[in-house]
């Protein structure tokens, strides 16, 4: 699994976050979870393979916004049902 961690400049509202979400739900099938915060102003995308800096940025670019950094790491699950 992956965690991607995305800067995304142009967010104001829970709208915003909403309209990001749903695109990199729609363009890609191996989502797990995605959630983004305007006052960070980042999005976060758990998935099962690593989707690449470019086509990311192509479907954010989609809905008006833009990524201004883009990390990928390894993601564990946390708690009791991870181990």
């Amino acid at each position: 699994m992956k965690k991607i961690t995305l800067g995304v400049d142009g967010m104001a509202c829970s709208m915003c976050e909403s309209h990001i979400n749903d695109a990199i739900r729609n363009h890609y099938q191996n989502i797990k979870k995605v959630a983004s915060n305007h006052k960070k102003n980042e999005t976060v995308i758990i998935c099962e393979n690593e989707i690449l800096e470019s086509d990311l940025a192509n479907t954010i670019k989609e809905t008006g916004y833009s990524i201004t950094s883009y990390m990928v790491e390894e993601y564990k699950k946390k708690g009791l049902f991870g181990l």
